[in-house]
């Protein structure tokens, strides 16, 4: 196949808005750069993996990756891979394998959620219709596995494993707690099964398959997650952001689907009469929607939940995961890499600042 060429902004500094915070220094641009010449080869290699003969799984596989998307996955493999041999073709084959997992499991969740709109176009669902968008994130994940498996038995275990956590995770959110069950803790869970896991893979991915030392391994994982979950508290409150462009969905896109996110829940746990109102009318706004009214119909209440303290208090439960991720890299070797990465842990959790 003939290589296509990257979709658009694949560098880092258009893809995450963050290069001056994470590449600071002489020696960080060099890495810099380096990463991203490793992101255009990520790309590259996505792009021919995801054409397909078929004409309409070729447009629905294609579709949510040339939409954009921040590949943090892929940066954080490429990151990594310089504790040991650097940018291996195994790390990229590594990298865009997991990237594709993510992608495969953006479609599935759309379907799940009822979401109208992903990287700022129609979801796929909205396009092909939900049975095609469900078999595309199938494609994807077997597009996945494929290349995993020719990467040996230890890149499929972690394929496997991962996928299993994601599985598990979107299982959970989708049954919710346990009756008597701490809802705030119980979401954290899904944090870290449905986007932690994820992370963790692609930051052990680069160290794996560059051959870095074993103990690396370790260190990587768990701040992998914990950043993971610092990053997805972000989004909860990106998610009310009133500013469509900076979070390519209609505010409070997860809330009008009667998806709870930590400001909701944080909410919930509140006892003052104000917040015992909010409450009630942004449950009454769900279940009015879900009968069909007009979405718009929870604008006034989600800006009142953007403003309110429980939205503060995910800001601050997410720098506090961005602490735990950067005090788990404290076994790295000092250097570009690991300020690379602790200012990475600490900018997803600021990217509304």
């Amino acid at each position: 196949m003939t290589a296509r060429p990257p979709a658009p902004g694949a560098s880092v500094s258009i893809r995450l808005g963050l290069a001056e915070r994470v590449f600071a220094g002489p020696a960080s641009r060099r890495l810099q750069r380096t990463v991203e010449e490793g992101l255009t080869r990520v790309e590259a290699y996505l792009a021919d993996e995801l054409h397909q003969t078929d004409a309409i799984a070729d447009a629905a596989s294609r579709y949510l990756f040339e939409a954009g998307g921040k590949r943090v996955r892929p940066m954080l493999s490429l990151l990594t891979a310089q504790l040991g041999d650097g940018i291996t073709d195994e790390v990229v084959a590594g990298a865009a394998a997991l990237e594709l997992t993510h992608l495969g499991s953006l479609y599935h969740d759309d379907v799940m959620d009822g979401a109208d709109v992903r990287r700022g176009v129609p979801a796929a669902h909205a396009v092909w219709g939900n049975s095609i968008a469900i078999l595309t994130g199938d494609l994807l994940f077997s597009r996945a596995s494929q290349i995993m498996s020719s990467l040996g038995e230890g890149a499929m275990k972690l394929q496997a494993d991962t996928f299993e956590r994601l599985v598990l995770g979107q299982m959970h959110e989708t049954v919710g707690p346990a009756e008597g069950e701490d809802r705030v803790a119980f979401y954290l869970r899904v944090l870290a099964d449905k986007t932690g896991s994820l992370i963790a893979a692609a930051a052990q991915a680069g160290v794996i398959f560059s051959n870095a030392p074993y103990e690396h391994r370790e260190p990587v994982l768990v701040f992998g997650e914990k950043a993971g979950v610092a990053f997805q508290l972000l989004d909860d409150v990106i998610d009310l952001s009133a500013d469509a462009d900076e979070t390519g969905k209609v505010p409070g896109t997860d809330l009008r689907a009667g998806v709870p996110t930590m400001p909701y829940l944080l909410l919930a746990q509140r006892q003052d009469a104000a917040s015992a109102d909010l409450l009630a009318r942004i449950d009454a706004g769900v279940a009015r929607i879900a009968d069909g009214a007009d979405p718009a119909t929870l604008d006034d209440p989600l800006a009142e939940l953007r403003d309110h303290a429980s939205t503060a208090q995910t800001l601050d439960l997410a720098h506090d995961w961005s602490r735990q991720a950067v005090a788990a890299l404290a076994p790295l070797p000092r250097g570009p890499v690991k300020e690379a990465l602790t200012r990475f842990a600490e900018a997803v959790a600021d990217r509304s600042s």
